[in-house]
């Protein structure tokens, strides 16, 4: 988990190569209140429209949020769908240049009507779908093979993300899957359903999911998932299968393991697995571009799925989200310490979720109810509450040589076992202002013996349209006072 957690905190750009199957995802969302009047069925009327990038398309999205530059190979038709598609590419990031027109098929979209009935959540009520599955021609897959030759050079990696729409074909797949090896690029694969894996033969990693699996392999039991693992490994020439397992997590098979591992995952409250395959594969090639080992590649990218799983629809999920996951589920064994650099990196997940960030800081030598009464009510100011705790060197140097009473860890270990401080941060100078400077808050907050002018960090805190607050303390309460009584009894 260190290793893990150290390569996040310095994560890298990459280059990636996505081929596969680009489609439109389009939400009509509406009122579905009553019945049509010449069917007992559901009307939507519709209120809204999304139109978002889908299958392939959405894999780029992934990585690019992954902090991944990001070229797209792929078909479209001639129409205004795939006007709409490519522009929405571009616009979060994606070239879409070297995606090729086919005027013989339409660009894929899948046109979901999702109705609000009664005040509750959105539901998907029925779904459209324009496509072609016919195989790409011949002259269409050298169009794609002569744009993955101008690109290959600067990639990091290729991903083919398989829909069984009819771009990865055989012939295709097994070039790029060649052409990649000459470059020494290495090919991931999200596999689609179907029952046999040979045109995917020879990949760096296949991804598929245990139904997935089970039909693309001939084993008569295939309940046993680390059989059907080695099954796959050794009947396609994978250099590594990960087999995902839902809630169990995913196993992990290469050829230089004595057998598959399995690395759990965090159990989640499933609202809508649509896209999950794409963030498992986005994060597992971009945690191995980092440097990653499989093992942790696949944490990262268990940890990413798990995320969008917790979503309705589809949403790439940040780098810095991902991050703060893991930095919360490592809290179960490392408590809420943090460094600079990872009260950051939740800071910013929190801000890209539209969260409030508040900040406080103090020595919290002798934990009283004057302290916990100002946590939590500086946590009620907002969504995460960071505290900045002085070391003990600084104690000493602001309290005299007789403190602190108790050590740092232990001071850090109290205050991360309340329910309304997310992390504890340590800092050694005279001021927190470079805690302040780095996090950013959206509140700062002090106790009520200061004036906005004498807090620290207040200055810069508001001219970054933040604000500060000074809260009451409670009379008579203090860890100087609380010895002192202790010294006289």
């Amino acid at each position: 988990m260190e290793t893990l957690l150290a390569t996040l905190a310095d994560w890298k750009p990459f280059n990636a190569i996505v081929v596969g199957d680009f489609m439109l995802d389009q939400q009509l969302y509406g009122n579905a209140t009553r019945l049509s009047p010449d069917a007992p069925v559901p009307v939507l009327h519709v209120t809204k429209q999304e139109n978002q990038p889908g299958g392939a398309a959405n894999l780029c999205l992934d990585l690019v949020a992954m902090h991944g530059t990001v070229i797209a190979l792929g078909i479209v038709g001639q129409d205004s769908d795939a006007a709409i598609l490519t522009e929405a590419l571009q616009k979060q990031g994606v070239d879409a240049s070297s995606i090729v027109a086919d005027p013989s098929r339409p660009t894929t979209v899948k046109r979901n009507l999702i109705g609000l009935a009664q005040g509750r959540h959105a539901q998907k009520m029925f779904r459209v779908d324009f496509e072609s599955s016919e195989p790409i021609s011949t002259s269409i897959e050298q169009q794609l093979l002569d744009r993955l030759d101008a690109h290959l050079a600067g990639a990091d990696f290729v991903c083919i993300e398989d829909y069984n729409k009819g771009v990865c074909t055989p012939a295709l797949c097994q070039e790029i899957i060649k052409r990649a090896k000459l470059a020494g690029k290495p090919v991931y694969v999200d596999p689609a359903p179907i029952k046999d894996y040979s045109k995917y033969a020879g990949a760096s990693a296949i991804t598929p999911n245990r139904t997935e699996g089970e039909l693309a392999s001939t084993l008569d039991q295939k309940n046993d998932t680390k059989s059907l693992a080695r099954d796959l490994l050794e009947r396609y020439n994978f250099e590594t299968v990960v087999l995902t397992l839902d809630k169990h997590g995913a196993l992990l098979d290469r050829a230089d393991l004595d057998e598959p591992v399995s690395i759990p995952t965090q159990a989640r409250a499933v609202y809508d697995v649509t896209g999950a395959g794409d963030m498992m594969l986005a994060g597992l090639a971009a945690a191995r571009a980092n440097g990653l080992g499989w093992i942790d590649s696949v944490r990262l990218a268990n940890a990413a799925a798990g995320l969008e799983v917790e979503i309705f629809g589809v949403a790439p999920i940040p780098i810095e989200q991902i991050h703060h996951e893991i930095l919360s589920l490592s809290a179960q064994t490392r408590g809420k310490s943090r460094t600079l650099n990872e009260a950051m990196v939740m800071t910013k997940a929190a801000k890209n979720s539209g969260k409030t960030v508040v900040f406080t800081n103090g020595c919290f030598d002798i934990i009283h109810a004057g302290h916990i009464s100002l946590l939590q009510r500086a946590a009620a100011l907002g969504d995460v509450l960071i505290v900045a705790m002085n070391d003990d060197h600084s104690v000493r140097a602001l309290k005299g040589p007789t403190r602190p009473v108790n050590d740092q860890e232990n001071r850090a270990r109290v205050l991360g076992a309340l329910e309304c401080v997310d992390a504890v941060v340590l800092f050694n100078e005279e001021t927190p202002i470079k805690l302040i400077e780095g996090i950013s808050p959206d509140v700062l907050v002090k106790g009520g013996d200061y004036s906005i002018q004498t807090v620290v960090g207040a200055e810069f805190v508001i001219a970054n349209g933040g604000r500060v607050e000074l809260l009451d303390l409670v009379d008579g309460l203090s860890s100087t006072s609380t010895i002192e009584k202790m010294k006289h009894s």
